[in-house]
């Protein structure tokens, strides 16, 4: 490794930007038996860097490096996961608010090789959004769906699922991932966004601004027959939450932010799947349907399509990504923002 120290963007306190810092390079001691070390060509930007550089939460202790989502080239590995990566290996994955770095350790688990003819920029997308949304349709104790496999999007299973905020980052994966497991996908999102949720396999859409949309998305359910459950990815808990109490079935709510009592009507189940704490043991179950098998397959399969599609902002490295996170706060729709390394 030719490099001897690291550029860092700290998080020093709410409400300011991000300032580059330099520290040392991890040791291979420091690494462990389940980090790999990656030099990082390209970072995304989630709505959740957003938030924590603008508001207090109670479980963030400040100074803090952001960043969930990056992807670029194995430097160096421990010899208990030799076996698994190399030096040189292109590579994506996620980090829980450690990613704003020009070296990044990421666990073994939630990382992948990038398949051939795949460029950092499309790689770096799916980091935490598949990370979430897996969690969510396929962990035992929400909607707890079959895997995905290659082929299974052929074999309808009859049975259908309801992703709110389809067009969002990780409603984008939802739909991919429920249809790669067989199941008929209903969600929702803008109407200027319906062409782009069609094309990623969902049956039907229905705009969540309607004011009819709890009513229209409930009937478009039942008369489908078994629904699975509800995914909200993105959007108004209360709305899922309403389409649960109308439902004839009961349909349980597994939502990417947190639940208030005042979202959930009587009756109906909804529960947060990404809470503080959460580390990679938490996330092994459902390595099947991401990092540890269907993804990096159906990638290299050209069956899974790179959503949402990246918007390059910056290619200046760490030094673009406030930026970037600026950017993401005025306002996107249907694409993640970008910043590549500039030796990408």
């Amino acid at each position: 490794m030719s490099a001897t120290v690291n550029r860092v963007l700290w998080q020093d306190e709410v409400g300011v930007p991000g300032v580059i810092r330099e520290r040392a390079l991890p040791t291979a001691e420091e690494l462990g038996e389940r980090k790999v070390l990656v030099k990082v060509q390209a970072w995304a930007m989630n709505p959740c860097d957003c938030i924590l550089q603008t508001v207090a939460l109670p479980f963030v202790k400040y100074p803090v490096i952001l960043g969930q989502d990056v992807a670029g080239t194995v430097e160096a590995v421990s010899p208990a996961v030799a076996s698994k990566f190399s030096v040189g290996d292109r590579v994506f994955g996620f980090t829980a608010n450690n990613g704003f770095q020009e070296y990044v350790p990421l666990d073994y688990t939630l990382m992948a090789k990038i398949p051939e003819g795949i460029p950092y920029r499309d790689a770096v997308v799916f980091g935490l959004c598949i990370t979430t949304s897996s969690f969510s349709l396929f962990g035992k104790d929400y909607l707890h769906l079959d895997y995905p496999k290659l082929g299974a999007a052929s074999a309808k299973k009859g049975k259908s699922v309801l992703v709110w905020g389809g067009s969002s980052a990780a409603g984008s994966n939802a739909i991919q991932m429920a249809v790669g497991a067989g199941y008929d996908v209903i969600t929702t999102c803008s109407p200027r966004n319906f062409d782009y949720v069609k094309g990623l396999g969902a049956v039907n859409v229905f705009d969540y601004g309607s004011p009819t949309v709890v009513q229209d998305v409930t009937a478009e359910l039942d008369q489908r027959g078994e629904c699975m459950g509800i995914y909200m990815a993105a959007g108004s808990n209360a709305a899922a939450c309403q389409v649960s109490a109308a439902s004839k079935q009961k349909l349980f709510v597994a939502s990417s932010n947190p639940v208030t009592p005042a979202d959930v009507p009587e009756g109906v189940e909804a529960k947060f799947t990404f809470g503080a704490g959460i580390g990679p043991e938490a996330f092994a179950e459902t390595l099947p349907a991401t990092f540890g098998g269907y993804l990096p397959e159906a990638l290299g399969k050209g069956v899974y399509q790179i959503a949402p599609p990246p918007k390059v902002v910056s290619s200046k490295g760490l030094d673009g990504i406030q930026e970037a996170l600026d950017t993401l706060k005025a306002g996107i729709s249907a694409v993640k923002l970008v910043v590549e390394s500039p030796s990408n």
